[in-house]
This record gives C-alpha cells, structure tokens and sequence, in this order.
C-alpha cells in the first residue's frame, strides 16, 4: 500500500487515489446544517484529561467504555467550563457503580478514522473480557481527507472502498477507509478482546426538517442508516440514539430545543447532555439483543422522578412551587409558616387536590438544579394548574457562598459564571430569573397544564409608613444591554437604588461592594448632580473603577452614561422611559456598559 500511496502522490498533484469507486464519491461531506468542517480540541491538551482506560474497575466489574467526539465529551476536560456538555459526562447516572463503571473516552474534534489511529489503541489496553463498548461516531467524518484536520471518512459503509492520501502539512501517507469500516474495525477488535461492542447513531442537531415540520431533522439517511448496517451486518447491538432524542424533541417548543444547545447547533448544554444520557439508557435497556442482558442488569434511575400526589377520578391537581414563604416548617401554632400549606382553605378540594412542592431557601435556579421542577414536571397531567412564586432567594449571590442567586433581569439571557461554593469550584450556565420563569412557564403548557406567576410576599417593612413592594427591585429588573451586569454589580445596583430613591432629586449614587462612595441630590439636572457625586468621591479618594452608578429618574441623554464611563463606572440602574432611551442603551452597548431599567421612577423634590 506504500507504494500505492507514493505513486499516487506521484501521478495526482493533490495525493488522492482511489480502489473500487469512482473518486466523485469522495467529496467532502457536509452536516445538515451545510457545515463540512467543525472545531477541533486540542489532542495534546485535552488528552491529558482523559481517563487512564480500565482505571475505574473495581474487581471484577465490568467497565463500560464510552468512544465518541465532542458531543460525547466537549471541551478540555469535558466538564462545562464553557458551558458546553457531552452526554458521557451524565451516562453514569443510569448504572448501578457497584456492579459496573463508565469511563469517558470520547474527545472532542474526533472522527471515526482520527479516534481510530489515534486513540482507540490505547483505549484497547484497558478493555477486558466482559466489558462493554458504545461507539458513536460521525460528526465530524466529514472535511477534507488530506489536509487540516484530515479526519474524513468515505461515505457509505463498503469494506473495499479506500483512498490512498499524503496529508499536505506533513507528508505522512496514510490509507483512508469508508466510515463502515472503521465502525467493522472497531467491532471486530472488541469482539477479539471478549467485550461486546453497541453502535449508536448520531444526537441530533438543533435543525428542523424542512420536509416535516415541527420535527428535528434525522441523520436516518447517513450515519443512522450506516451504523445500523455494520450492527446488523455484524450481529451486535444498534441503539438509535438520533430517533429517541430527536422524538422528544419533536415534543418541545422551538425555545425549549434552543436551550438544550449552547453557542451552537450542535454541542448541547447541560439540559441537552441529559436529554442524551437518559436516551441512551433508555435505548439500551429496550433493545432485546442478547448481549445486553447483563448490561441490563446494571441499569438505575431510569423512572423518571415525579411528586407523589393521589390523584382522584375527575380532579384536577395544583401544585404549588416555591420557597420558604411558600412551605416552611408549617406544624408550630406559633412558628414559620408557608401560605401554601393553608391553600386548602381557598380551594376547594372536593374539586381540586391541592400538592405544595414549595421548599424552604430555594431560588428559581436551585429549585431547578435540584431537579425539584422535574418532579412537578414530570406528575403534570392536562388541566392541572401551577403556582409559582419565586424571588426571596434569587437576588442572593451568583458564584459564591450560597451560591443561588440569578441574572436579575427578565431578558432571555445566560452567562458561564466561576462558582465557588464550599469546598467546590466549577464552571456554570446562570439564567436570568425571566428565563427560569420562562422555562416554567414553557414545561406546564406542554403538558397542556396552566401557570400561574405569583408575585412576592411583602415583608414586615414599613418605608414611608406603608408596607414595602417588591415593585422597584429585584424581580422588575431588565437587562437593556448586551452585556450583563456581574452578580456583584446586581448586589450593589440595588443598594444604589434603595438609597437613591430616598435622596432629593435630581439624584445620582455611586457605590461599589455595598458602600456609598458618594451622591449628588437636588440639583437641577442630572449632569450636574453627576458631577457633584465625582467631584465628592474623588475628595474621599474614592476610586470610581468598577463602580455602579443609580439614577432616580430616567437619562434624556446619554450624556451622563458617558461621563460615568469615562470614570471607570461599567453598570447603571436607572428607571428607564425616555423617548431616547435607545441612544443611551446604544452608548452602553459601543463602551462595554451593563444596563438594567426598574419602570419605576423616583422623584423627591
């Protein structure tokens, strides 16, 4: 074969050859969304993070290998640091450990043909009799064959077909072979080593069939159809992974499919690892191939966690969600109650069954993250009915200490917040609280149930003589700005806010980490009274970088913003309602300025 490769080199300028098919069939593939090449991790640097392979057995146990790219394992150390997951991060959950591990792999930028030469001989040394293999491979068989990542795999899955190629960067020749192929050489070597190898197809992408509305696009016509082939044709086990994900999909709105993908179509997020990872179990522990009885046997958690309520013939369930102000310890005449444990008064439960899932210091976040919501979602039936008020806990901290606070915005947005929370430090996706509210809203709807927001509870403070709102705080913040304000910045925004709203007007504050630094009040405009707050700061020599600045009325223009910025100030509060609002926020969006507006203005003259 080397001396096929040099001739060939010799006689074709780009080093191309081909046995048993026409070299028109060796184009370079292109995904369903028109894309021929994708990113490709560092090897030398993610390699480092990989398991050392059959490290994880414990005795006797089998391990379950897992052989993949970047939608199996993404990133460096395939951990979310960038808000990215692969499935095989989550695959674990659903095997009992003491009877069977899983080791991870994958890396990301793979292909069937790269993981083969590169990879797959030292994943070998640690498969023994017994063990199990999943092989799921294809997302990036596509490209170029002889130059750059020089990953592709020849359509089809024919044990003749190959091309002869020298990658152009290096002058290394090397034999290219059909996808099948490769998929056939990694059978027959578990097989040789006494594990028993199981094909899955491709997750699917965030695409639409253009043919089927409302449906994800399938890969049953490519890699699907290919890889079932090889299983069939080999005797081993095929799970379907692209059809069981993309069918639940199918279920979703076009908003909920987006967020189970993060930065781009292809790599999911930690919702849509999970997705996979239970389709994949669920893939396994419904196939009837023999060879899967023992694996099996390994299976957990594969009933998805539901709120235990008794339901009655005809009625109607509402749940109740929320935090402590919602259910507390509710058992002392004299102690902490939650209104949502007197619900059955107001209701009436000949009619409707009343279930209070509230839970005492939870925020819309760590009610998620806690898979609470997933046991509501999951006891949901049509014409149920869902309370849910959140918000004492959401304007706590983002990334440390409690670590349960969320974006205090109502926009759709998302940002990779660094969380350290106790002796734990790690990368995570943080939504706004209009986002997680969205999402609750979304998942009741689907289950053709009805939300319900419910606004907070007042509290026992009397500003002004009155009992305080929630109306000027947290849960009215909105985002007005492509970037987002820190959680720190949201911490001091709202202290700036509350002592702006006492000052005299035309007000302006500035703060940073919860402390005053200084204000300008009863001037006659708000340039002036900026000014005054700068010029008293810097006589304290306060340093004004990294400081926030709160308005009690709205900005006529954006000339406050400015010089604000010019001081080192990078996020402002502020009432919002101008008629040219827009260039403010335009200023902010040019300079790197985070902006939230409240509605509420505040004028004390």
């Amino acid at each position: 074969m080397k001396k096929t490769c040099m001739l060939s080199a010799l006689l074709i300028g780009c080093g191309l050859c081909s046995t048993a098919q026409n070299p028109k069939d060796f184009r370079p593939m292109e995904d369903v969304n028109h894309v021929t090449d994708l990113t490709l991790d560092s090897l030398e640097k993610a390699n480092t993070a990989r398991p050392v392979p059959g490290s994880s057995r414990k005795g006797n146990h089998p391990v379950l290998f897992l052989v993949g790219n970047s939608t199996m394992r993404t990133g460096t150390k395939g951990n979310g640091d960038n808000g990215q997951w692969g499935w095989g991060y989550f695959a674990h959950e659903y095997f009992d450990a003491d009877k069977l591990t899983v080791e991870n792999h994958a890396l990301g930028g793979t292909s069937s043909r790269t993981f083969y030469r590169k990879l797959w001989p030292d994943v070998k040394k640690g498969i023994r009799k017994g063990d199990y293999v999943i092989i799921e491979l294809g997302h990036n068989d596509n490209g170029p064959f002889d130059s750059g990542r020089a990953r592709a795999s020849i359509r089809g899955i024919s044990p003749t077909d190959s091309l002869c190629v020298t990658i152009k960067e290096t002058g290394e020749e090397e034999t290219v072979y059909s996808y099948g192929e490769y998929l056939r050489r990694f059978v027959r070597e578990c097989k040789a080593l006494g594990a028993h190898p199981i094909l899955l197809s491709l997750t699917p992408r965030n695409a639409w069939d253009t043919k089927r509305p409302g449906h994800i696009a399938r890969v049953d016509g490519t890699f699907g159809l290919w890889a079932r082939q090889v299983a069939e044709e080999q005797g081993i086990p095929f799970v379907d992974l692209n059809e069981i994900s993309a069918s639940k999909y199918d279920r979703f709105s076009a908003w909920k499919v987006d967020y189970h993908f993060y930065r781009d179509r292809i790599h999911t997020s930690a919702f849509g690892a999970r997705l996979n990872a239970r389709s994949a179990a669920e893939g396994l522990a419904a196939s009837t191939h023999p060879a899967l009885k023992a694996l099996q046997a390994c299976l957990t958690n594969l009933e998805p966690p539901a709120a235990q309520v008794k339901r009655e013939k005809g009625k109607p369930v509402v749940f109740i969600t929320g935090d402590s102000t919602v259910k507390n310890e509710d058992k002392d005449p004299d102690g902490m109650w939650g209104w949502g444990s007197q619900a059955g008064t107001i209701f009436d439960t000949n009619k409707i069954t009343v279930a209070n899932e509230a839970k005492a210091g939870r925020s819309t976040r760590t009610y998620l993250e806690e898979n609470r919501w997933e046991r509501v979602y999951n006891a949901l039936q049509p014409g149920d009915f869902v309370l849910i008020q959140f918000g004492h806990n959401d304007i706590g901290d983002i990334d440390r200490g409690k670590a349960r606070g969320v974006i205090a915005c109502a926009q759709d947005t998302s940002h990779v917040y660094r969380v350290n929370k106790g002796d734990k430090i790690y990368n995570e996706v943080i939504y706004s609280f209009g986002w997680y509210l969205k999402k609750f809203i979304d998942d009741v709807r689907e289950k053709g149930a009805t939300p319900i927001l419910v606004s907070l509870t007042p509290r026992n403070e009397w500003p002004g003589g009155k009992i305080e709102r929630r109306n000027d705080s947290y849960g009215d913040l909105k985002q007005v700005t492509e970037k987002a304000p820190t959680a720190t910045e949201i911490e001091d925004m709202l202290f700036a806010n509350k002592i702006v709203k006492n000052s005299k007007s035309n007000a302006i504050v500035l703060a940073k980490n919860k402390q005053l630094l200084a204000s300008g009040v009863g001037q006659t405009s708000r340039v002036d009274a900026l000014k005054q707050a700068i010029e008293k700061a810097k006589s304290f020599e306060f340093d004004l970088n990294g400081a926030v600045m709160a308005s009690d009325a709205f900005f006529p223009f954006p000339d406050c913003v400015e010089i604000a910025d010019k001081e080192g100030v990078k996020a402002v509060i502020q009432p919002g309602g101008s008629v040219k609002d827009e260039l403010t926020f335009q200023y902010c969006n040019e300079h790197g300025v985070a902006m939230v507006i409240t509605g509420i203005r505040h004028f004390k003259h």
